[in-house]
């Protein structure tokens, strides 16, 4: 071991040898010998590595040759699932674990689903719930993060003409001829249906709603419990977490144009026309025909 060197323990000696090897290959090949290293022996090969490291290597080439045949069918396009990816936020949190029952958490999990998440937290901070400045917590340490991490909320701000034509333009109008320009400002604001019936204005696209709340049961803890004459029981205290879902309102706007469109789809389709009127015949008694 040279002045400098590392330990032949250090985590990083696999990466050190390889560069030596590498060194020493490429000066035996400039001088036209055989590649051998310091350390012994020939340079590793990856792919016998692979085959090595690789518990099931038959299974990994049928894969990867499954996901090339598949890359050359669809021609680079892309999967709905991944082109919404794409386009549309998306943040999940799930929350420490909390010293409440799943049926008294769960109950608050169905308060706040589909709300936004301005309105959710408003609803814990008035909550009778024990709980509820738990959940308070989590919602806001859940914005914080949507708002770092994915950039959620942040709004259309000095956006243009033609970027809030992009982020509003979910589809095609009833014509089917020019995509639908859904401008929503505070000045224009956006009545949409949910999914449940219920109406709801939208006046920015970009601002965060619960799409998901549920609960998650953990270990139950133990707590004595002292008696009369000297008797003591055990408490088992249940713990629970709390999982939410957050998106941007883009992503309702989008789903209510879909239900519409197919809505309208299907009245085109299914019109009811009278049928002519035809002489009634084949009738061979009052009660029965044949």
């Amino acid at each position: 071991m040279t002045r400098g060197d590392i330990a032949a323990s250090s985590i990083f000696e696999d990466d050190r040898r390889a560069q030596q090897q590498a060194s020493d290959a490429a000066s035996a090949e400039s001088a036209g010998e055989t590649a051998t290293t310091q350390t012994g022996g020939k340079p590793r090969d990856r792919n016998n590595m692979l085959r090595v490291l690789d518990p099931d290597p038959n299974a990994r080439e049928r894969w990867e040759r499954k996901k090339i045949i598949q890359s050359i069918t669809k021609g680079g396009r892309l999967s709905k699932p991944e082109f919404l990816m794409q386009t549309e936020r998306e943040h999940m949190a799930k929350s420490e674990m909390m010293k409440t029952s799943t049926k008294k958490l769960g109950m608050l999990a169905r308060q706040i689903q589909g709300k936004t998440l301005d309105e959710a937290i408003v609803q814990m901070r008035f909550s009778k719930k024990l709980v509820a400045q738990d959940v308070k917590a989590h919602l806001e340490a859940a914005r914080d993060e949507a708002v770092v991490m994915r950039g959620m909320g942040l709004g259309r701000v000095g956006a243009n003409a033609a970027e809030a034509e992009n982020l509003n333009a979910a589809s095609k109008d009833v014509s089917g001829t020019q995509p639908a320009k859904l401008v929503v400002s505070p000045s224009s604001p956006l009545d949409i249906q949910l999914k449940d019936g219920k109406r709801h204005t939208v006046t920015d696209t970009s601002n965060i709603f619960i799409e998901q709340a549920w609960v998650g049961r953990g270990t139950y803890g133990k707590l004595p419990d002292y008696r009369a004459r000297g008797r003591t029981y055990i408490m088992h205290t249940p713990w629970t977490s709390l999982s939410i879902v957050l998106k941007e309102e883009a992503t309702r706007v989008r789903q209510w144009q879909e239900r519409e469109d197919k809505r309208l789809k299907q009245r085109k389709e299914k019109v009811w026309v009278p049928l002519p009127d035809r002489p009634v015949q084949g009738i061979r008694g009052q009660w029965y025909s044949w």
